[in-house]
């Protein structure tokens, strides 16, 4: 049985399809996640992604079968499996795209993690996170460095170092969540946010993804080159004359027909 369901297309639909564990990670969900993510064109036919889970939840972390492997592992064993799921959160990190979560039910874990390299989460009113990692004597370590950048260092020692459960409403607040909805209005939502990442430039929406991770955390003085260069260069693109030239003429962008 595959482990995901993907709906091609400029709006593509990727869902976790492991229902009858609530979309728990094992090897073969983590390894058809980096396949899928690595294989994403930079070409503008994929222009959004949508990440969803099958059945009653989002994710639920890690699956039960895959921990009891796990647990008799060898430190080289470790080793390589931890570097697989690690690859796989900096591939979905570093898509070209915008990447949008649909969450419900649950959001543990890696299934929490999940979230954290999303540009855009949407959730439902009911649905519950947590990086529970701690509770089960391990670490949230592959995701980590997404979810210090996500909700910062202070929410993120409360709720690593405790393992604690948390609503959709506090998810929000920390900044993990951007819109929290009644489940009825989940689709309408994430339409809502597909709709205005169309109206973006793909070169450009692929070029300020790159260039907000280069400036997180740096000075202004520090990244004055690479700024400059990056507006320089898309300034002159393709999809940057045709952008200004629309702009000017009033009329949509080429990527907006």
């Amino acid at each position: 049985m595959t482990t995901l369901t993907i709906t091609p297309g400029p709006v593509t639909t990727v869902t976790l399809n492991r229902p009858s564990v609530r979309n728990a990670f094992n090897e073969a969900l983590i390894q058809d996640l980096s396949t899928w993510a690595a294989g994403v064109p930079s070409d503008g036919s994929v222009r959004v992604v949508v990440l969803r889970g099958a059945g009653a939840s989002f994710c639920a972390g890690a699956d039960l079968q895959w921990m009891s492997r796990m647990a008799g592992y060898t430190r080289e064993e470790n080793l390589a499996d931890a570097r697989l799921a690690a690859s796989m959160f900096l591939a979905l990190d570093s898509l070209p795209v915008p990447l949008i979560g649909r969450v419900h039910g649950a959001a543990l874990g890696g299934g929490a993690g999940l979230a954290a390299v999303c540009d855009v989460v949407v959730a439902a009113e009911d649905a519950t996170f947590g990086f529970t990692e701690v509770v089960l004597g391990i670490l949230p370590a592959m995701i980590s460095p997404y979810v210090v950048r996500k909700i910062g260092l202070s929410a993120a020692r409360e709720l690593c170092l405790s393992g604690a459960r948390f609503s959709a409403a506090r998810a929000k607040d920390i900044g993990l969540v951007h819109d929290v909805v009644s489940e009825d209005r989940l689709d309408l939502t994430v339409e809502r946010h597909v709709a205005q990442f169309l109206k973006a430039a793909p070169t450009a929406i692929a070029a300020t993804k790159r260039l907000l991770d280069q400036v997180a955390g740096r000075r202004p003085a520090d990244v004055l080159d690479e700024t400059v260069e990056a507006i320089a260069a898309q300034r002159v693109s393709p999809e940057g004359q045709e952008g200004m030239r629309a702009f000017l003429e009033k009329r949509p962008a080429a990527w907006q027909a």
